[in-house]
């Protein structure tokens, strides 16, 4: 399944690079701009971003859950990326205001 149409880049392919960077380092934040820095893309209309955000949730859970982690650690951490999705799926972005809107 296509993850995101302006790099033609997997479900698959970004799952393969959160399990690579989580090999390396167990506790890592992985944010989508460092998944497309590790796969050597970027971010162009931003716009699959909170779903690669679910994704790297999807995929940060499924591999603790292998090396059986605490419970304790699992929430805090999964309430760093749900926090982090929330931000990505925000209503506004940093140069845009409320009052203005385009023609």
């Amino acid at each position: 399944m296509i993850a995101c149409h302006c790099n033609i880049i997997t479900e698959s392919e970004i799952e393969q690079v959160i399990v690579e960077m989580l090999n390396e380092e167990r506790w890592q934040l992985i944010v989508p701009a460092k998944v497309y820095h590790a796969m050597e893309k970027r971010g162009k209309c931003c716009r699959c971003f909170p779903n690669v955000v679910d994704i790297i949730i999807r995929t940060s859970e499924a591999f603790h859950l292998r090396f059986d982690s605490s419970a304790v650690d699992m929430v805090s951490y999964r309430a760093k990326l749900i926090e982090l999705r929330n931000h990505y799926a925000g209503d506004l972005h940093e140069r845009q205001q409320k009052g203005n809107r385009a023609a």
